[in-house]
């Protein structure tokens, strides 16, 4: 029989990763798995902490990272856009266990974490693709920076004190210039991050779309769009008050832009895998990660009768 690996990806800067990291590791152990760990997580955990209690593996040196079957992330979103960045070109999928505040890319709470280790070693996890975009940066006619996102591409003002003037593009056809604080290109995934702070639409991840979501816009009409995942999207930074611009990819990486650049953003090639333990509808996880109020729904739900059929009820037949 094979042998299973499973990557365990921590944020060391906290005690609580290190706490789920650590029974990470022994309950896959316990169930014949083997656990990874990246050398520089598993020599934070030593300084800090002490020797892991169950062998494991380093990525790179034991292991590659081809011949993982998952990588397990224990901590909040940006633990795992750090994760997306160590997999993206490979089949590996993503399942994150939220350490951090809304988490809306994990699939599990902290309290959960036995359950989905447990899920796991049984497999019993569905993978799905997650859009991606391919972001362009040009000064003229020159490709200055090429990068990607999972979440968004920012671009915004790099001084405090001035707007950044832009023209927004769909399709090579100019929309609207205005000045702002910046403008947000975004996926699906990443709608209900930056995008939805500044304004957006929340999509559900199963509609294929790109995003447009203006910061702070002095215009008439600076509204979100949400266009064709076939369109091109484009920013381009006027010179008119020479305020320079910075791109911001996920939040992770960081681009300065000179002025007169021209960002273009496209629908990627290479989706990011994300497993998913729990089947619930993507309406029941934004109720849940943004604690909104239902109270006085009336809408049918599903409820098993004694005699094992379905019906539909209402909340005052409850």
């Amino acid at each position: 029989m094979a042998t299973r690996r499973i990557l365990v990806l921590a944020h060391t800067g906290r005690t609580d990763a290190i706490e789920a990291a650590q029974e990470t590791c022994s309950r896959l152990h316990a169930a014949g798995l083997v656990s990874v760990m990246q050398r520089r997580e598993l020599t934070d955990i030593q300084k800090g902490y002490g020797e892991l209690t169950v062998p494991t593996e380093i990525l790179g040196e034991d292991v590659e990272l081809s011949a993982l079957e998952l990588v397990m992330v224990l901590g909040g979103d940006g633990t795992i856009l750090r994760a997306a960045e160590l997999v993206r070109h490979s089949s590996v999928p993503l399942l994150g266990v939220n350490l951090g505040h809304v988490g809306f890319l994990a699939e599990s709470e902290r309290g959960d974490l036995a359950d989905t280790v447990q899920c796991v070693v049984d497999r019993n996890y569905l993978v799905e693709e997650r859009m991606t975009i391919d972001v362009k940066v040009f000064s003229g006619k020159q490709l200055i920076a090429h990068t990607w996102a999972l979440n968004e591409a920012a671009v915004e003002k790099a001084d405090r004190k001035r707007m950044l003037e832009v023209v927004a593009e769909v399709d090579g056809r100019p929309i609207s210039s205005f000045g702002c604080d910046g403008i947000v290109m975004a996926t699906p995934t990443g709608s209900t991050a930056y995008a939805f702070s500044a304004g957006g639409p929340v999509v559900w991840p199963g509609v294929e779309a790109l995003l447009m979501v203006p910061i702070s816009a002095h215009a008439l009409f600076a509204k979100p769009l949400v266009v064709a995942p076939s369109s091109v999207i484009a920013v381009e930074t006027l010179t008119r008050t020479g305020t320079r611009g910075v791109l911001f990819c996920d939040g992770r990486r960081t681009f300065e832009l000179p002025p007169g650049s021209r960002i273009e953003v496209t629908k990627s090639e290479v989706p990011v895998q994300l497993a998913r333990t729990q089947q619930t509808l993507f309406s029941e996880r934004l109720v849940r990660k943004f604690e909104l109020p239902t109270s006085g729904w009336r809408g049918p739900t599903a409820q098993k009768s004694r005699d094992g059929v379905i019906a539909g009820h209402r909340e005052e037949d409850s």
